[in-house]
């Protein structure tokens, strides 16, 4: 792709339209970052060689101007000493110089014009190099904001997690726990009417605080699940 096809497609193109577009948004930036500034320094090496070739023909007009006024001095000198001849011959040499240098005056009008887009495609460049940047900037922290939260969102859901489950199963230590005294208790006697009544009420309130337990553990699972 030649560089004036390049720069047009760099300077014209939409960077939040492509990034949208693209997989891997990061790498993408990159690359792009990365083709604007080469342009840029073929942009800049094509507007020095413009600009030295300008210089040349700026001191060949310079030079061009010595020697007409040499002419032009020759000319006065020989109408001084009565030498028309030589006087006339002078002025047509002067005036040949003079065509030459509008001619070298003509070809650098299209160098200064040619500078003049250069200058004005640098400007547009670094400006689309700029943004780039600025997204490139943005897009690196949006990154590493989002890294951080889903770490910390990982770690605090999973430590909650965690707990409701070590909780759980102790209870079920303590449910078995207590459930083994009755059975051991109830070994080789039987149970009066008051225990029978009181057996009854503590299995009855460790299963509520079981069954209250299991529905805060499956809330809280069906929220990780969620923010995950």
């Amino acid at each position: 792709m030649g560089i004036f096809t390049r720069l047009t497609d760099i300077i014209n193109s939409n960077i939040t339209h492509i990034l949208d577009k693209a997989e891997d948004p990061d790498k993408m930036i990159r690359m792009m970052v990365q083709e604007m500034e080469d342009t840029l320094v073929e942009v800049r090496s094509s507007a020095a060689r413009v600009i030295a070739e300008r210089k040349e023909l700026d001191r060949n007009i310079n030079r061009l101007s010595v020697v007409q006024n040499d002419w032009y001095a020759k000319a006065e000198l020989a109408l001084s000493k009565n030498r028309e001849d030589l006087a006339n011959a002078a002025l047509i040499e002067k005036s040949k110089l003079v065509d030459l240098a509008l001619e070298l005056e003509q070809d650098c009008d299209p160098l200064r014009e040619a500078l003049k887009k250069y200058e004005k495609d640098i400007i547009l460049l670094e400006a689309k190099i700029k943004e780039a940047r600025t997204k490139q900037k943005a897009l690196s922290e949006r990154q590493n904001s989002a890294s951080s939260q889903l770490k910390v969102r990982s770690r605090l859901y999973d430590n909650r997690i965690e707990n409701v489950m070590n909780r759980f199963n102790l209870m079920e230590k303590r449910v078995e726990e207590t459930e083994s005294k009755v059975e051991a208790t109830d070994l080789g006697r039987e149970k009066s009417l008051q225990e029978e009544f009181i057996d009854l009420e503590s299995t009855e309130k460790v299963a509520d605080e079981l069954a209250e337990l299991k529905a805060k553990l499956a809330k809280n699972t069906s929220k990780a699940s969620k923010k995950a």
